[in-house]
């Protein structure tokens, strides 16, 4: 008989913890809308709290949190015992997770951390525990069963705790009305703050550098302007504002016509049906905008009122930039 394979090991266990997730979702009870209102009201910052698994978990929740608009920390029980406590506040509150509710460090300073702070929650894997008892409000959720074949090594208890962790955090974010723009003021180095705080007009082609020409321009004439700007395209101007684009690919679909291009106007086969975007936009935006509609450039165009200049932004531009 064929011994079971890795492969079949991972599947098991990604199938076990899968569903311990899916029933999670059926063990959020009223209670949960209890701990998300006290929260919102809280005036000082959430700290977190747990041992061992527990423990990094809980300084995951604690970093989502903080970046999603909720100040929280993390400070570790035994720390605590050793003068933490000091960090916790009247106006804190305290989110403590284990998982057997009987966490023997924790417990230990539940009398101190009850003089700190009356608002202790807890989440445990069941509400008998001596945690649970403790907390102003306490919630439980439970895996039927971990992905350790031994049921030792936590792994679906922890993951549900994680998952757990995120719904709340989200469940804040969308009540609070967190915006990309706060999230970018948490968040401004590396790749992620780049795509959060790059405008368009930060990259973009925009003033005398834009290809533009006249509607009445010959396509003769256009293609010269196209040449000289090396974009690609250029945008086709009528009193003052852009009413066509002529790219590469018309371009192609005109010499394929038999197009006289001494003798036709570039009013008569530009893109009269373009796409655009302001330029205090996310370049991110307009990376979405290019991918959903499967091209290669924007119109960058300024706010009604504005006496900003059009512009052109390229797929090029922000594989360059690092955007996308």
């Amino acid at each position: 008989m064929k011994a079971k394979t890795f492969i079949d090991s991972a599947r098991a266990v990604i199938t076990i913890e899968g569903n311990a997730v899916l029933e999670l979702a059926k063990q959020i009870q009223p209670t949960f809308d209890d701990l998300c209102e006290e929260i919102i009201q809280l005036k000082g910052k959430l700290i977190l709290m747990g041992i061992g698994k527990s423990g990094h978990v809980a300084q995951k929740i604690s970093a989502t949190l903080s970046s999603t608009g909720t100040p929280s920390f993390f400070i570790h029980p035994t720390e605590a015992a050793h003068g933490d406590l000091g960090m916790v506040g009247k106006n804190d509150a305290v989110l403590i997770f284990s998982n057997s509710g009987e966490t023997k460090e924790i417990i230990e300073i539940l009398p101190a951390l009850k003089r700190a702070t009356a608002n202790i929650y807890t989440v445990t894997n069941t509400l008998h525990s001596t945690i649970s008892k403790a907390g102003k409000i306490s919630l439980a959720i439970n895996a039927a069963e971990e992905a350790c074949p031994l049921d030792l090594a936590p792994t679906s208890s922890t993951t549900i705790a994680l998952v757990f962790g995120d719904a709340l955090a989200i469940s804040l974010l969308e009540a609070r009305g967190f915006s990309r723009d706060d999230f970018a003021k948490s968040h401004p180095a590396g790749q992620l703050g780049k795509k959060l705080t790059t405008l368009v007009k930060d990259i973009a082609t925009i003033g005398e550098m834009t290809p533009i020409v006249d509607q009445l321009t010959s396509l003769k004439d256009t293609l010269i302007v196209i040449s000289e700007k090396k974009l690609g395209l250029t945008l086709v101007e009528a009193n003052g504002e852009i009413v066509g684009v002529f790219t590469d690919g018309d371009l192609r679909r005109c010499l394929n016509n038999g197009v006289d291009i001494e003798n036709t106007n570039i009013k008569d086969i530009m893109t009269a049906n373009f796409k655009s975007i302001f330029g205090d936009d996310l370049a991110i935006d307009a990376a979405e905008i290019m991918e959903k509609n499967k091209i290669l450039s924007l119109v960058v165009k300024p706010h009604e009122g504005e006496k900003s200049e059009f512009g052109i932004i390229t797929m090029h531009q922000l594989l360059e930039s690092g955007i996308i």
